[in-house]
């Protein structure tokens, strides 16, 4: 499936700065079932946009503004052409534990099991895991590793409600499992914490999910989205999306992997100036013959465009985006 992805990005400030020093994932990956046809970022006030692919192969494109501006904008424009994983086997293998242990002894996989900064073990996470019933990593691995994580995967879809806006970009997973509700990316943590502790590298996912019509997902249209990819014997790296209880396919567009949220932001950066900053987001993703949204949308369309998982809170904007120095 081709799809064209347009994904705005404005900051505006209450006085002038002078210097924004950015750096942004934006661009989609070309691995696995997925490649990036085309990408351009266009950078306003203009900037010399350069770029470097990171250790975990993701591309990412920094610049500096260095005059004295009020709005900054930024528009990336993809063309991406997904394609349907490879079905799950029928059967799962006796020796299927084995065999992922082996995988990782052999592999450089580390990071993908040891705890990170939103992807950790906490009490709270060690009382979920017994209320579920995956509580020690003998219990866990009585099932196959991918009956395990599909398992897990539906467990948080039914015990942990989607609520925009209930948690910020900085939460920590204590936050959505104390309330029971969360956005994609505390699904996404505490999937990675349950995951590691039994010994499964897991991975965190950003990217986009196309809204097919008739299809039930509980995250936001016009944002990005997060979900997992796990280390599975035979498969490689599974993608799984616990905030709609399905694998990733198709529809999801992955732009970078990490360790969990605070790798892979899709702009980070500073800004040098004593002002208040406004940010405004609008994705878009549709079939390739379809046109991308227009950058210059009306107050209207940005205020209907404006990120329903927290990342448009005043409070947590500058820890998702933009620092002041």
């Amino acid at each position: 499936m081709y799809y064209t992805i347009r994904h705005v990005t404005k900051f505006r400030y209450s006085e002038f700065v002078s210097e924004s020093i950015m750096e942004a994932r934006m661009q989609p990956r070309s691995d696995g079932a997925q490649r990036c046809l085309s990408f351009q970022l266009v950078v306003h006030p203009k900037a010399r946009v350069q770029y470097y692919r990171d250790y975990l192969g993701n591309m990412v494109h920094h610049f500096d503004v260095p005059g004295r501006h009020k709005q900054l904008s930024i528009v990336a424009d993809a063309l991406v052409d997904v394609q349907p994983p490879a079905p799950f086997p029928a059967s799962p293998s006796a020796s299927a534990w084995q065999e992922l242990d082996d995988l990782i002894s052999a592999g450089d996989y580390i990071e993908m099991l040891l705890p990170s900064q939103f992807g950790q073990s906490t009490e709270l996470l060690e009382e979920f895991a017994r209320e579920i019933g995956v509580d020690s990593r003998e219990d866990a691995r009585r099932r196959d590793p991918l009956e395990y994580v599909l398992k897990l995967n539906e467990l948080l879809y039914s015990s942990i409600a989607y609520v925009p806006k209930s948690t910020r970009v900085d939460s920590p997973i204590d936050h959505a499992l104390e309330s029971r509700q969360g956005v994609c990316q505390d699904f996404a943590h505490i999937m990675i914490g349950l995951t590691r502790r039994i010994g499964i590298p897991c991975r965190y996912v950003s990217g986009y999910l196309f809204h097919k019509d008739g299809d039930k997902t509980r995250s936001a249209e016009g944002a990005t989205h997060a979900w997992v990819e796990t280390l599975l014997p035979g498969l490689g790296w599974v993608g799984l999306d616990p905030t709609n209880n399905v694998p990733a396919g198709e529809g999801h567009v992955r732009t970078a992997v990490g360790r969990d949220y605070a790798d892979v932001p899709p702009t980070k950066g500073v800004f040098k100036g004593s002002a208040e900053s406004q940010l405004l987001v609008s994705v878009h993703v549709a079939p390739s013959d379809a046109p991308p949204m227009d950058a210059d949308l009306s107050a209207e369309d940005w205020s209907l465009a404006l990120r329903e998982d927290g990342l448009a809170d005043p409070d947590a904007q500058h820890q998702q985006q933009q620092q002041q120095q």
